[in-house]
């Protein structure tokens, strides 16, 4: 981080999202005195970081980074018109905002990226999906992602026009598997186990199961069959949840493309 330790990072919105970033930031070196952060309601754990806290901006910082909800998008980026157009880069990981509504404040000539991260960044488990406009250059997309993979993993798009599908899947999905969790230890009690348990052994599965599709080299369909034997208790189940008709297959679908029409008419 020797460019942003020598010209300043700024933060811009310290929620949740801000102050994960933040913390893995601070963790990998960055000096707090190098990084400004704009927040009206700080909490107590960002007053002890040693950061400049609401302090007066420096004049070429090398990122900008926009973590404010996009509703409160209108007031606070006018704030920072007069770091556009120049050598500053700007990330963004306000959801629902297009990189041309950034250009049209900031000017057309500045380099934006955009990002999607998503709410295990808090843990350091992330998945953050970047693409820029056509004033971001290799080096700025590569700033941008040394600075995302702080809280997780960083991936590539092809351009802004998959952003929408990427909010549905990785951004949106979370709220998915936490359902997933809620529905299967009620089914378990339905069952006959006690509330307690059943959240137990619904949530150490979902994290064991994900854990175990992240490190095997075998694909997820083939860790599927593994565990399932022919006319075995897995097997009745799947025959439910893998229905064309009823199952997982068209309800997930539905549910990622009413997602990703949502952030399409948010974005208009």
């Amino acid at each position: 981080m020797t460019v942003i330790d020598d010209r300043g990072l700024v933060l811009l919105g310290c929620g949740k999202m801000g102050s994960a970033m933040l913390e893995g930031w601070l963790g990998r070196g960055l000096s707090p005195k190098s990084a400004w952060v704009i927040e009206p309601q700080p909490s107590d754990w960002l007053k002890g970081q040693g950061v400049r806290l609401n302090e007066g901006l420096p004049a070429n910082p090398a990122i900008v980074l926009i973590a404010v909800k996009p509703q409160m998008m209108g007031e606070a980026l006018p704030g920072l018109k007069a770091l556009g157009g120049g050598e500053t880069l700007f990330v963004t990981v306000a959801a629902g905002t297009r990189i041309e509504t950034y250009e049209a404040v900031l000017g057309a000539k500045t380099p934006i990226v955009r990002a999607m991260p998503n709410t295990p960044a808090a843990i350091g488990k992330g998945i953050t999906a970047i693409c820029g406009n056509a004033h971001a250059t290799e080096a700025h997309m590569a700033m941008a992602e040394d600075l995302l993979s702080a809280v997780g993993q960083v991936v590539r798009l092809e351009g802004e026009h998959q952003m929408d599908a990427v909010t549905a899947v990785s951004g949106s999905g979370p709220a998915y598997v936490f359902h997933l969790i809620e529905t299967l230890a009620a089914a378990g009690v339905a069952e006959g186990l006690s509330p307690d348990l059943a959240l137990h052994l619904a949530r150490a599965t979902v994290a064991g199961a994900g854990a175990l599709a992240e490190a095997s080299s075998e694909g997820p369909g083939q860790l599927r069959v593994n565990v399932t034997s022919p006319g075995g208790t897995t097997a009745a189940a799947l025959a439910v949840l893998m229905d064309e008709a009823t199952g997982f297959p068209p309800l997930l679908k539905r549910a990622v493309h009413a997602a990703a029409e949502r952030g399409r008419e948010l974005g208009k």
